[in-house]
């Protein structure tokens, strides 16, 4: 088993409204898909995030375009109008998104 960065195996994306952030993750490949449905999950993200996120994170899975969408509720302080946060927008979140470390099993690169 090996640990990796998520960006080895995906790219992401990210936006806001209001206090609410999502994160687009997608595969870099079809064979990736599973890994990344295995491992980033609300939970982990939730522990990833720490303190940052309030509120719930819920999970779209869509498989056509080997990719999760991730709601994240109460993530931004506020949302840009109330917020002190550097990045009130959420917009580096999809970066962070993908230093997250996740494990893979021999063979599955």
């Amino acid at each position: 088993m090996a640990e990796i960065y998520l960006n080895d195996i995906a790219h992401g994306r990210s936006g806001d409204k209001g206090d609410t952030s999502n994160v687009c993750v997608y595969a870099r490949k079809p064979e990736y898909y599973k890994i990344i449905e295995r491992e980033v999950t609300p939970e982990k993200l939730k522990a990833y995030f720490g303190d940052m996120v309030k509120g719930k994170i819920t999970r779209y899975d869509v498989p056509s375009l080997n990719g999760f969408n991730f709601v994240i509720k109460h993530a931004l302080g506020g949302g840009a109008t109330m917020s002190l946060r550097l990045d009130s927008l959420g917009k580096s979140m999809g970066s962070a998104v993908m230093r997250m470390k996740i494990h893979v099993e021999d063979g599955e690169l």
